[in-house]
């Protein structure tokens, strides 16, 4: 296994041992370091053909230390870092071709809307309504992203939806509907997420689109 995903590994133990142990330092120490070990091990075997990946994953670390920080100022802040997060990976992934293998999958394309509306609908209520609109306009660049991603085959679908999930789990807990041991499935699928994400592109090449608009990935 590539060292940095050996560090990976690691440090996602560290950060979940830290949500569970609750100590704040330890997850300071591992968490901002999880996104950038991921861009180390996708440079490493991509170089730059992933320009909107790479900037998702430092997107994602800027969101990361966001979010250790209290506050709802901090929550929102760590908002905006994942939406530029999501919209690079989404950029990544029509680049690969998302349109055109999205065309001929329109109940997919459905379902995800409809989990957009009835997560919504059900959160909405108890964010109040200028945290609700933001989580809303996230969460639509959230689904959409994960739903790009079938583009680039299994791993990368299963690496969307985890990450809805994970996000989901955080909006449980602002919306005050937490449970015990909520923090650690943020952090296990999140990890997941993550890693999925980022290896589902690292044998990947992505070609020009045509005049279409549709690029046809390697592999995928």
């Amino acid at each position: 296994m590539p060292v940095p995903l050996v560090v990976f590994a690691v440090l996602a133990a560290a950060d979940l041992t830290a949500v569970m142990a609750d100590w704040p330092v330890l997850e300071w120490c591992a968490k901002p370091l999880l996104a950038p070990v991921l861009a180390l091990h996708l440079w490493r075997t991509t170089g730059r053909r992933h320009p909107h990946v790479l900037a998702g994953l430092g997107f994602a670390t800027a969101g990361d230390v966001a979010l250790l920080l209290p506050g709802a100022v901090a929550f929102v802040v760590g908002l905006l870092f994942f939406l530029g997060a999501q919209l690079c990976w989404i950029t990544a992934f029509v680049r690969a071709g998302a349109v055109g293998h999205l065309r001929a999958r329109r109940p997919l394309c459905a379902a995800y809307l409809l989990a957009w509306v009835v997560a919504c609908a059900a959160l909405a209520p108890a964010l109040g309504p200028a945290l609700g609109t933001a989580v809303t306009g996230y969460a639509l660049a959230l689904l959409t992203m994960a739903l790009t991603a079938h583009v680039l085959g299994t791993a990368a679908a299963w690496g969307g939806l985890v990450f809805v999930v994970s996000d989901l789990l955080i909006g449980l807990g602002v919306a005050g509907l937490g449970f015990p041991g909520r923090g650690a499935l943020v952090m296990l699928t999140y990890c997941a997420a993550l890693a999925l994400l980022t290896l589902a592109f690292s044998g990947v090449r992505t070609p020009p689109p045509d005049r279409t608009g549709t690029a046809h990935p390697a592999g995928a």
